[in-house]
């Protein structure tokens, strides 16, 4: 039915509706305004709200909207919480039914359980679709993932007691099943299914530049190993490609105060490029490209997209300058756009 309204003209005619509500409550509090047929009440709202909007407008969602203006006209709310939209979702609510909404919000909760201790911050926050996760790592060393079960959030933090330097990013090995964190000095591979309070896992070290960014390269050409680009704070981006073997036929005993075992970093093939003459900022695989792109605060060599074969070889990459560099992008793939931040 709300094909068939045209939305522009029922917004016109609600946002009236609205400034003659504001209009009567404010001559009311002076005592000017006389009571007659015109007199707007929450049974006058809603109906002319559900006559403008069908069943797009919720009972609970009219009923806020309403208390608000009466209750303070001059802090006049925004047209769109009337749909529900800058309000508190109750938990166990089923979400909007895309045909009945005009406009489509994900269902919110919050999550109160503390992932980080005081004096840390959350770095990286990744998420998983298909697995339907939410992987947040902390400054000081805090892997958490959220697995959205039955509407509810349960976590399985670990500190990573062996290394005291901060971890700068974090991402998902969708073929491994792990979670791949970068510190400044080491690659971490977290076992997530393990138990809680026997951590499992593998860190690779040492790494000889300082890692500021990780990402996964999505290939699903082989189901046994998976590939990730790191960038460093000398403008190297590097190629490291993870399988089953080297957890098997690389590691060394696990150290005291968990159960990770340490690969050695010098058994891995490598392979890495000066692609920037500053930090790299960002590193991020487009699978419907082919492409990789990286970014940095270089004036010079800002943005790169290109093949990850240019990571192996000495040829000629895709780059572009921007002055003061590139703090961020992304790529947009209805518009067929890079779009970036400096």
């Amino acid at each position: 039915a709300l094909e068939l309204i045209d939305f522009k003209n029922a917004l016109e005619q609600f946002q009236n509706l609205v400034e003659k509500m504001i209009v009567q409550k404010t001559k009311e509090s002076s005592g000017m305004y006389t009571k007659d047929g015109d007199e707007i009440d929450y049974d006058k709202f809603c109906t002319s709200a559900r006559t403008l909007f069908g069943p797009a407008v919720k009972d609970q969602n009219v009923q806020a909207f309403f208390r608000k203006i009466m209750s303070n006209p001059d802090e006049r709310p925004e047209w769109p919480e009337i749909f529900g939209c800058f309000t508190e979702e109750r938990i166990g609510m089923s979400p909007p039914s895309k045909e009945n909404m005009v406009l489509l919000v994900s269902e919110k909760q919050q999550i109160t359980h503390s992932v980080v201790k005081r004096k840390d911050v959350i770095k990286d926050i990744v998420k998983v679709p298909l697995l339907h996760l939410t992987i947040t790592a902390s400054q000081r060393g805090v892997l958490t993932v959220f697995n959205k079960q039955r509407k509810s959030f349960f976590s399985y933090s670990f500190y990573f007691h062996q290394d005291t330097a901060w971890i700068t990013g974090c991402d998902f090995l969708p073929n491994l099943k792990y979670v791949v964190a970068v510190t400044e000095s080491t690659v971490i591979l977290w076992d997530y299914k393990s138990n809680e309070s026997k951590s499992d896992g593998f860190v690779i070290k040492p790494m000889k530049n300082c890692l500021l960014c990780v990402c996964t390269v999505t290939m699903a050409d082989n189901l046994a190993k998976d590939t990730i680009l790191i960038g460093d704070d000398k403008g190297y981006v590097y190629l490291l490609t993870i399988t089953n073997d080297d957890f098997i036929m690389k590691q060394s005993k696990a150290e005291k105060e968990s159960q990770f075992k340490v690969l050695d970093s010098e058994s891995f093939d490598i392979p890495k490029r000066k692609l920037h003459d500053d930090w790299v900022g960002k590193v991020k695989y487009f699978s419907a490209l082919k492409r990789f792109g990286s970014c940095s605060t270089d004036s010079i060599n800002s943005f790169v997209l290109d093949d990850i074969k240019r990571l192996e070889d000495q040829l000629p990459v895709k780059e572009f300058s921007v002055p003061k560099g590139v703090n961020a992008f992304t790529y947009c793939g209805k518009a067929k756009v890079i779009v970036t931040g400096g």
